[in-house]
């Protein structure tokens, strides 16, 4: 049995030292930025959020100096700026394209936008180009994700009266007008919808 415990207590110090922080050395820092890069898009202002995380668990755990740490990030983040790496209107676009595309509405984009630490106006400048790319980009959206949850006209016949407040209500939490709420749900079928989008 002692043997069994012995073993137990390897494992768990051997967990510690793997959950322990790294020390946030310049060069650290710099890899995990290029690292977390290289697998997702990002504003300036997330990734060093990100970055800073790091640095405060490593004040904690190895008592590293966080203005020392401050300044690392702000260096790297300069760098990865100044060689295309880091661009957030180029960030904001492909972002509200994206949601878009999953049925988010306008005001949903600039608070996802606005959440990553993108500035106002490049949001703004962001969905302007998504609405020169896109004929009716809010109704189009708002189709998409009554599409996706199946609301109004999705729903089979016997449904839709019934649930019409209750679609209403999630169509209009995504941030949709009223009124577009209520041509979405309230369209006759599906052909309805499509007039929607060419009017």
């Amino acid at each position: 049995m002692s043997g069994t415990h012995e073993n137990e207590r390897g494992e768990q110090r051997s967990q510690q030292r793997r959950r322990a922080p790294k020390k946030a050395t310049a060069r650290y820092l710099e890899n995990a930025a290029l690292y977390h890069l290289d697998r997702f898009a990002t504003s300036r202002a997330h990734l060093g959020r990100l970055l800073m995380m790091r640095v405060e668990r490593s004040a904690r755990a190895h008592g590293t100096d966080r203005e020392e740490g401050r300044q690392h990030v702000e260096a790297i983040l300069e760098k990865l700026t100044r060689n295309g790496l880091l661009d957030d209107q180029s960030y904001a676009e492909t972002r509200a394209r994206s949601l878009h595309r999953r049925g988010t509405s306008a005001r949903g984009i600039r608070a996802d936008l606005a959440a990553k630490g993108v500035a106002l106006d490049l949001v703004e400048r962001a969905l302007a180009g998504l609405a020169e790319s896109v004929s009716n980009p809010e109704i189009e959206a708002a189709i998409v994700y009554a599409r996706k949850r199946r609301l109004g006209p999705y729903r089979s016949g016997e449904q839709r009266a019934e649930k019409r407040e209750r679609d209403m209500a999630a169509l209009g939490r995504k941030g949709f007008s009223y009124d577009l709420v209520r041509r979405v749900i309230d369209a006759e079928n599906l052909e309805a919808l499509e007039e929607l989008i060419e009017r």
